[in-house]
């Protein structure tokens, strides 16, 4: 991924999807001073390259009962790569980051129940081998969330 080079038109181009992904290509050809053609082409070959992807983000707070929980873990340090690659298989969680602290891996999801939280953190995560501790935590109120940096999905929709 370290050969792909951006040029000024690429970053251009993403900086006008970014703010608005429903805008058309006429008008984007027309916003950057390029030809229709030219902006398809940018756009195939970024989405081809994996740079770019289009998707609908329907904001969590539609679901009255859905929360979106912390699950902090504390892996054996040799194994934290392998420790989130498993956690990454559960299928309610929505993210798995890799980070430095006290905790090295965090995961995050979206639970309508309490339940359904504590089993995914203590019989599914908890016993992962590797895992050392697990601590879990509820979002009860957002007061900032940028859905362009990162996309929650309720369980079983697609990425």
């Amino acid at each position: 991924m370290s050969d792909i080079v951006l040029d000024e038109l690429d970053q251009d181009l993403i900086r006008l999807l970014a703010r608005d992904a429903r805008v058309s290509n006429r008008r984007i050809a027309t916003d950057l001073g390029v030809t229709e053609g030219t902006v398809r082409g940018r756009i195939k070959r970024l989405q081809q390259d994996g740079l770019l992807a289009f998707t609908a983000i329907t904001g969590y707070e539609i679901a009255s009962k859905t929360r979106l929980a912390f699950i902090n873990v504390q892996a054996e340090v040799d194994r934290v790569r392998e420790v989130a690659d498993a956690i990454a298989q559960v299928p309610l969680i929505n993210a798995v980051l890799l980070t430095m602290g006290q905790f090295n891996i965090t995961a995050f999801g979206l639970f309508e129940e309490l339940d359904t939280l504590v089993e995914t953190a203590s019989d599914r995560i908890l016993t992962i081998e590797g895992v050392h501790h697990v601590e879990t935590s509820i979002a009860v109120k957002t007061i900032k969330y940028n859905a362009r940096m990162a996309k929650i999905t309720k369980p079983g929709e697609s990425d």
